[in-house]
């Protein structure tokens, strides 16, 4: 990992085409802005690890919900109709 001191309106470059500014500094907190191309996907880490852990959540719910559902859908479908004959 590369560790940096920057001052307020100071720049960083990531290869030819991803320019990192910091633009306040206030106490603990640092406001940078990211100016890079349109098909670079720039995400906080925070939300990725919170979704991700959303989704493991989700997978754990156990084979008894499943159960569960299967059986409501069951109790849901409407009985079979006798199909009437054409004779009638």
């Amino acid at each position: 990992m590369l560790v940096l001191t920057r001052k307020r309106g100071e720049r960083i470059l990531i290869g030819d085409d991803i320019v990192v500014t910091i633009l306040e500094i206030k106490g603990d907190s640092i406001r940078i802005g990211v100016d890079a191309p349109s098909g670079v996907r720039i995400q906080r880490h925070e939300v990725i690890a919170a979704l991700a852990e959303a989704n493991i959540a989700a997978t754990e719910t156990g084979a008894s919900s499943g159960e569960q559902l299967a059986e409501l859908l069951t109790q849901a479908q409407p009985a079979a109709q006798p199909k009437a004959s054409a004779a009638e």
